[in-house]
């Protein structure tokens, strides 16, 4: 429509092709950032942080203003959902600690006064968010906010949270029913609110078997899209079930969603001919080559501009990036994204 400011980020999830691919950077609002951990610091704790909306707002712009992104993704964590569940939730030096779940079919629904200081950090970042710049929000998706409840934390092999999918899964479809419901309401707000594009992080949908990926990732991701579209149908959305492997296909194919983020793992190859057909792919520089920088890579970041940048895609990278990033090797990426593509 005339008028109306041009966010290249949301042409290139509507399918459009781009002569420079759109950017952002998952964790792009984070400790690599000294600005980011004066306001950390501030704050006190983590959880203080994502709900005071003058700070989370203030994180969510640092990177923006600093390196020129295409979009902004909203300071706030996944673990809010189960927080509004009713789990205890702390962070610390080794990560999240949520109290042990005793009872999945006595958890209520989301108490949603409790996630509604992240609405007014929405709208406090729109104010002060460039005209050409899109708003993402987030939640975890159901099956990777479970493992958290079952496992009380971060887990490297989720024995106890697959040993009760297993062992019961009616009785575990009832806790990804409830996470489910919440994660809806939770996107509800963020959207209502003036973020203008979703992501739903499954960061460990790699853990599952086949059939499991199946019943806790495919299924509550495609009713999650569905009960979003009906609602929001303009609002695009962004799917991340990381380390998938050739379930992305699938993923793809059956959840409805806008666009996929890929893994580190995932060939650009492979998602230039298998995905990028279907949805926007966004991805995939490994966080580590932006740590190193130089010349390994620029590299890294023509050749998947040289793959992917001919379809609808967003460059991003294949994980969050790592609190050792050296802030003016994301000032070379800004740069090198401007350039265009030889040939």
């Amino acid at each position: 429509m005339a008028g109306q400011p041009t966010k290249p980020l949301l042409h290139a999830l509507a399918g459009e092709v781009l002569d420079l691919p759109p950017w952002w950077l998952m964790r792009q609002a984070g400790r690599y950032l000294p600005e980011y951990r004066e306001v950390r610091a501030k704050a006190g704790d983590f959880v203080t942080l994502c709900l005071t909306p003058d700070l989370a707002a203030e994180v969510t712009l640092q990177p923006v203003r600093r390196f020129g992104m295409d979009a902004a993704i909203l300071f706030s964590d996944i673990l809010l959902v189960p927080r509004a569940l009713g789990q205890r939730l702390s962070f610390e030096n080794d990560g999240p600690k949520l109290a042990p779940i005793s009872d999945i079919a006595g958890l209520g629904v989301a108490d949603l006064a409790m996630l509604a200081p992240v609405g007014e950090a929405v709208l406090r970042v729109r104010r002060d968010l460039p005209e050409q710049t899109a708003l993402i929000g987030f939640a975890g998706a159901p099956w990777t906010v479970s493992t958290y409840m079952i496992e009380g934390g971060t887990s490297r092999d989720f024995h106890r949270v697959k040993e009760v999918a297993y062992r019961d899964p009616p009785g575990f479809d009832v806790l990804i029913e409830k996470i489910t419901a919440a994660t809806l309401a939770f996107l509800t707000l963020q959207i209502e609110a003036g973020v203008e594009v979703v992501q739903l992080f499954d960061s460990w949908a790699g853990a599952l078997s086949p059939g499991g990926f199946e019943r806790w990732v495919i299924a509550p991701t495609k009713q999650l899209v569905a009960a979003l579209k009906t609602r929001f149908p303009s609002v695009p959305i962004i799917g991340f079930p990381r380390a998938a492997g050739w379930l992305y296909e699938r993923y793809a194919a059956e959840t409805g969603v806008d666009a996929v983020s890929l893994d580190t793992g995932v060939p650009a190859e492979l998602a230039r001919d298998r995905l990028q057909s279907r949805v926007t792919v966004q991805g995939n520089l490994d966080p580590m080559m932006l740590v190193v920088g130089g010349d390994g890579m620029r590299d890294a970041v023509r050749q998947l501009r040289a793959i992917l940048g001919r379809g609808p895609y967003i460059f991003n990278l294949g994980h969050g990036i790592l609190p050792e990033t050296p802030p003016h090797h994301v000032a070379e990426l800004a740069r090198l994204l401007r350039e265009p593509i030889a040939g």
